[in-house]
């Protein structure tokens, strides 16, 4: 009972002091953050600038990954260009509500609906190198591609290892999760004292960002998608994200504009993410991929992120009833004469 007790008491203690470091914070004045029109920028309870909000980027559907080279290392689309973008979504929005009032599903459910949107002006998603493509796959990048699997990308099956970390509803990674597709875009960020998490629609998946300066984890501590720490710099939100286990591409077939094949990453990659509030409406975001065993210099991509109070994230439902891993397999032994299990026929 009294080592209970003692327990008790530096229980105790500790929120005293957790509690007098808050009213120590809430006694020191808030910056006096601005948005780009000098308008002031909303701040947390606690003085955090406010990010909080639904940001889906279905409004880079119309925007390639890679830049077309007709642009050259121009980033931004004239106004006729944009018309045409412009088109794309239209033409996808209304297939879309074709379906509705005709009652039924098919291809224009594929992808979701955007009519709350406008395309964005990007010439590509990729701001650095200049012109707007992937940096080349150094000769390490390259030896790494055969081991990096999808049934996007070959056709004989024999295991789980033969398929991608997104065809097994693992998770789709970084840079790719910050990426728009087809559906499911929806982007949530949420905020409390010390944190900051960004929430994905597509495996809803949940990244919980520390902001207090805490130590790296060790390199030997990998994870699917990675271990991020956070910081402010002025009012823009800093988040690099370290301790990745090297097992999921760096880029997702899907992605408008991707480039052929599969693309590898490594443990050593780093991705530093940069959420820049310009509007109450809108974040200026910035990814920057290092990887330097697989690419020969790094990549930048760039957009804006509109807010969109009204979206509403949709169950991602993977997993359940998810047979399409033994139908792959099973379907490429029976292409090859072999039994269900693998093995050979009897003649």
């Amino acid at each position: 009972m009294k080592a209970f007790a003692r327990r008790l008491m530096v229980v105790a203690a500790g929120l005293a002091v957790l509690s007098l470091s808050g009213d120590a914070r809430a006694q020191q004045p808030a910056p006096a953050f601005k948005y780009t029109d000098g308008s002031p920028l909303s701040l947390t309870p606690w003085g955090d600038p406010d990010l909080q909000g639904m940001w889906p980027i279905m409004h880079l559907f119309a925007t390639p990954l890679q830049r077309n080279p007709q642009y050259g290392d121009r980033q931004l689309l004239t106004d006729e260009e944009w018309q045409r973008a412009q088109a794309t979504l239209d033409r996808r929005e209304q297939a879309y509500q074709d379906e509705q009032k005709a009652g039924k599903l098919n291809m224009g459910h594929w992808a979701e609906s955007t009519t709350r949107t406008h395309a964005s002006r990007l010439t590509s998603l990729i701001s650095y190198p200049a012109n707007g493509q992937m940096p080349e796959l150094t000769e390490k990048g390259k030896a790494l591609v055969p081991l990096f699997k999808s049934d996007d990308t070959r056709t004989v099956f024999d295991w789980v290892d033969d398929f991608d970390a997104w065809d097994r509803c693992i998770t789709r990674g970084l840079p790719s999760t910050m990426l728009p597709y087809n559906y499911d875009n929806g982007v949530q960020i949420l905020q409390a004292p010390g944190y900051v998490v960004i929430r994905n629609e597509v495996v809803h998946e949940a990244r919980v960002i520390p902001l207090d300066s805490r130590p790296a984890l060790s390199s030997a501590i990998t994870q699917w998608m990675g271990e991020g720490r956070g910081h402010w710099e002025g009012s823009t939100l800093v988040v690099e994200t370290r301790n990745f286990n090297g097992r999921v591409h760096m880029l997702i077939t899907g992605v408008p504009g991707k480039p052929r094949g599969d693309w590898p990453s490594s443990p050593g990659m780093k991705v530093t993410e940069r959420f820049t509030p310009v509007s109450a409406r809108q974040i200026d975001y910035q990814m920057t991929v290092e990887d330097p065993d697989v690419l020969t210099d790094k990549l930048v991509i760039s957009y804006p992120m509109i807010n969109d109070p009204d979206y509403t994230f949709y169950e991602y439902a993977c997993h359940e009833g998810n047979s399409a891993v033994r139908n792959f397999i099973q379907a490429s032994h029976f292409e090859r004469g072999l039994n269900p299990d693998g093995t050979p026929k009897q003649k």
